[in-house]
This record gives structure tokens, sequence and C-alpha cells, in this order.
């Protein structure tokens, strides 16, 4: 068993660039102190340190950056040996100074340089404080989901539910009524209470009288379902936002993707752009956008 999940992990490990398995924009860990991070091994004079390990393990799926570093340790540096290898061996047939290579480098180093960029000004301004501010402009705009918490008897004809009705206006307890009389299961264990729902949550012709009415409100006459036919009273409505903890990813989204778009926006106007068509020519500049 043990051998079927070393391989496993040794398989992930293998099957990606790791700079692949992390697309999320970053600032790069500052490099530890030399006694805090020792070396591992050498291969060939060249030096892996305790930190080349802990950042491999940073770039694995999730799956793998919640295991014990000590769990993980073999098959990393078994990696981080082949790349040391591989590396070394393509420098000493000169692939750095080739013409193809160095165009990939540069567009990798682009693309580093862009994360960082992005990921230390997402640092700054996508803060604890600017996410509590959106939320609070959010619940504004949403002011939340109305519930409504009701009782109700179900019967199986109106001529039954008018008789209820006569009782319940003649001074009889709702709660009682509907345990001793009440053909819902479940109804007749809780006194009726169906606790707090949505109008959504329930068939359209008892939601629209239980949404119509007040807290304390009996309806007037028997409702008609499919279930059969119901008296409801109302015990209390109340409007429910979603918590912070609750949206946080999607206002962390939202605010990520607002923030770079902006900066990026501004980096453009700043900057002279010049068009080129598949032939080469110049294209025309685009229109100016009217202004709102």
């Amino acid at each position: 068993m043990k051998l079927v999940r070393w391989a496993a992990m040794a398989a992930v490990l293998v099957a990606a660039p790791v700079w692949a398995q992390n697309p999320r924009p970053a600032q790069a860990p500052a490099a530890p102190a030399a006694a805090a991070d020792p070396v591992l091994a050498r291969v060939d004079g060249a030096v892996i340190r305790r930190s080349d390990v802990v950042n491999f393990q940073r770039n694995l799926p999730p799956q793998f950056q919640q295991m014990p570093l000590e769990a993980l340790i073999e098959p990393i540096m078994d990696r981080l040996i082949s790349q040391k290898l591989l590396a070394a061996d393509g420098r000493k047939q000169n692939l750095q100074n080739d013409a193809d290579l160095r165009r990939r480098m540069a567009q990798y180093e682009e693309r580093l340089l862009q994360e960082v960029l992005l990921g230390r000004m997402l640092e700054r301004q996508v803060t604890e404080a600017a996410l509590r501010r959106r939320y609070e402009a959010y619940t504004k705009e949403n002011p939340g989901k109305e519930e409504v918490r009701a009782r109700h008897i179900l019967v199986g004809s109106e001529a039954q539910a008018q008789a209820i009705l006569r009782e319940l206006r003649g001074g009889a307890d709702f709660a009682r009524l509907a345990t001793d009389r009440s053909i819902d299961p479940a109804g007749k264990q809780s006194g009726g209470d169906l606790g707090y729902f949505a109008k959504d949550e329930m068939v359209p012709e008892f939601a629209e009288a239980a949404f119509a009415m007040k807290p304390g409100d009996v309806s007037t006459a028997p409702v008609r379902t499919q279930f059969g036919w119901h008296v409801i009273r109302v015990e209390d409505r109340r409007s429910v936002s979603e918590s912070f903890e609750e949206v946080r990813e999607r206002l962390t989204s939202e605010l990520s993707q607002e923030v770079m778009q902006a900066y990026v926006e501004n980096l453009r106007k700043a900057a002279r752009i010049e068009l080129f068509g598949l032939d080469g020519r110049p294209l025309p500049p685009a229109a100016p956008t009217p202004a709102r």
C-alpha cells in the first residue's frame, strides 16, 4: 500500500512543470537564513537546500501542500536531484545559448514579473479592511433573503380545515391541534412547526399564502395544495443576509479583478501602443471611447 501511494505521489511530481501548478500571482518568499536552511543534498557540487524542498511543495496540488513535508521528502528530493542533473547536462551541451531557449526564458521571465508585480499590488490593496468595506456595500445592495417561520395543520378535506379554523377562532391551541389532527407526520411531532423557509422552498400556493401574512396571523381560509388542505399560522419573519465568510472568496475574486484591470488600464493610458496587421502594415488608431 505504501509503495502504491509513493508511486502515485511520484507520478504527480513528474507530470507537469512546477511553475504550471500555481497560476495565482504571489510574492516570492524571502530567502531564509543559512542556519535555518540546511543543505539537504549536493549534486556534483550543486546545492539543494531545505527551502528548495519547501518551495517545491508549495507549488504542488492542494492535497500535497497539506501533507507533512516528511511524507513527501523522498519523491521531492528525487525530482530535485533529477532537475539538477538535467540542467547541468544541458549547460554542458551549451543549451543556455540556444536561441529558442533564450526566447522561452524571456517569455517565462515576463510572466514571473507579471505575477510578482500583481501579487504585491494585490497584497497592498485587497486587504481585510477593503474586503469589509466591499461587504458593507454588498449587503446594502443585497439586503437579504426574506424568510418566514410558520406552523401548519394538514388535513384531507376543506370541511376538516374549516372545522379547525372554527376551533382556532374559539381559542384552541394551534400546536396542540396540529399534533392531534395533522396528517403531516413531521408536523405532528413538532406541533406543525415548519421552521424558517424561503418563498421558493415551498409549493407556490402555500408560499403565496404564508408570505402574505404577518406574524401572529392565521390563514382566513384553508389553503389547498397537492398535499391536501392547510391551515397556516405565521410565527415570525426575518431577512437573512449572507455572512462575510460565505461571500469572502467571491468578494476577493471580484475586488482582485477590478484592481488588476484598473492597474492595467492606467498602464495602457500612459503607454504608446502601435498596432500592426498580419501583413506588418500599421493599423489605424482605434477610435476613442465616447465619454459616458
